[in-house]
């Protein structure tokens, strides 16, 4: 994990005027100062401040106006940012709570708790409601991992810039099946007015990019590893010749053995005009036909299922040789390693710590807040959006 977060600083003699009454439904603009307080706060420099007492003129409403980096709670931002910063980086609540007694910063772990799930609920742009307003992005990756929450999985969808690997949105799903990922989907790609989604080899996905009217692209590390496996299997069996399907359609052991090694060349060049290719392979196989129920499938028909599937996935799985941009230049590398990287770094590397999630909201919370860290990588995240 790779994180730059910045702290609140306290500053006990930088005050802002106030600008609005504080009292709901008044809109008075004008206040008078009344009376300096002494505040007692929890801080690693300051053991206590100075507050403002002020008086509206409209309403005769009074209120405090705090230093920066304090609030009307005692802890002061800079614990609190503290406290987050601990615990994304991997210490449990209490861990962090023992840290920062250490320290001599005396605060409970329910503290350190209310400081992570405050500070996550302000991220902006992780809910598809308030996605990234206005971002625009021509291709979306998609992806879904589970994490543990209350002793069953939780399914979590990622989707990213594709383009870019920037997270988009962290979303708990209901499940996987197709109508469940369309529904979750569908807002996203409308909001950042995408035409392609980038996903895994999964039909499910398959079927979103097509009754969502969006080009798809597959990603080329899932399906060529799963090829490359396959291949090798299925040559090893050919090879034992303990098989004699290929018989039957009247294909020698030498031609399907040499069909497999150009499926293993074509899959790594993935050309789009090769697509013709894998089809006269396929009619060879063709005529294999599927065993009674209860029968393992035998290699011929194996073969002739491998050759279909690529060659129906060959579009997709080519489509980033073709997609340019408005100046002619490649806008994808054909993977999904953007969900990836999201997953990895900002699901799992924090969650490989624990034992699981209490709350639905806490896993979500926790995966938005490094996510949304994540994509300040190049400048830092200043916490003080986030704890004030």
């Amino acid at each position: 994990m790779r994180l730059n977060l910045l702290l609140p600083d306290v500053k006990p003699n930088t005050f802002q005027t106030p600008k609005q009454c504080k009292r709901q439904g008044c809109k008075g603009q004008r206040f008078y100062p009344r009376q300096e307080v002494e505040k007692k706060i929890v801080d690693g420099k300051y053991s206590s401040v100075k507050a403002w007492r002020y008086e509206c003129a409209s309403c005769g409403c009074t209120f405090r106006v705090y230093p920066q980096g304090v609030g009307h709670q005692q802890i002061s931002h800079r614990v609190n940012g503290l406290a987050v910063m601990l615990y994304v980086l991997g210490l449990s609540y209490g861990a962090v709570a023992l840290v920062l007694a250490s320290l001599g910063i005396g605060i409970g772990k329910s503290s350190v708790y209310r400081a992570v799930q405050t500070a996550a609920q302000k991220v902006p742009g992780m809910k598809r409601e308030q996605l990234l307003d206005g971002y625009r992005t021509g291709a979306v990756g998609a992806d879904v991992t589970s994490v543990r929450c209350k002793g069953k999985w939780l399914p979590l969808g990622i989707s990213v810039d594709a383009v870019t690997g920037l997270t988009l949105s962290i979303d708990a799903l209901p499940g996987e099946e197709a109508e469940e990922l369309k529904t979750w989907l569908q807002p996203i790609l409308d909001a950042v007015d995408a035409d392609v989604l980038v996903s895994d080899d999964a039909d499910a996905f398959k079927k979103v990019s097509a009754e969502t009217g969006r080009a798809h692209q597959v990603c080329k590390s899932h399906v060529v590893r799963n090829t490359e496996a396959l291949v090798d299997e299925l040559s090893a069996l050919i090879g034992a010749g303990q098989d004699r399907s290929l018989e039957t359609i009247a294909v020698s052991s030498e031609q399907a053995l040499a069909d497999l090694a150009r499926m293993k060349t074509l899959i790594h060049s993935r050309q789009p005009e090769e697509q013709a290719e894998l089809e006269r392979m396929y009619q060879r196989y063709a005529n294999a036909r599927k065993p009674a129920k209860g029968k393992r499938f035998d290699i011929a028909y194996r073969m002739r299922n491998l050759f279909l599937d690529r060659w129906n996935l060959w579009p997709r799985l080519t489509f980033y040789r073709t997609w340019r941009d408005e100046y002619g230049h490649p806008k994808l590398d054909g993977t999904n390693n953007g969900c990836e990287r999201s997953i990895g770094w900002w699901v799992k590397e924090r969650y490989r710590s624990m034992r699981g999630y209490k709350r639905v909201q806490s896993a979500l919370n926790v995966s938005r807040l490094i996510a949304f860290a994540g994509n300040h990588l190049s400048r830092g995240l200043n916490l003080s959006s986030l704890i004030a």
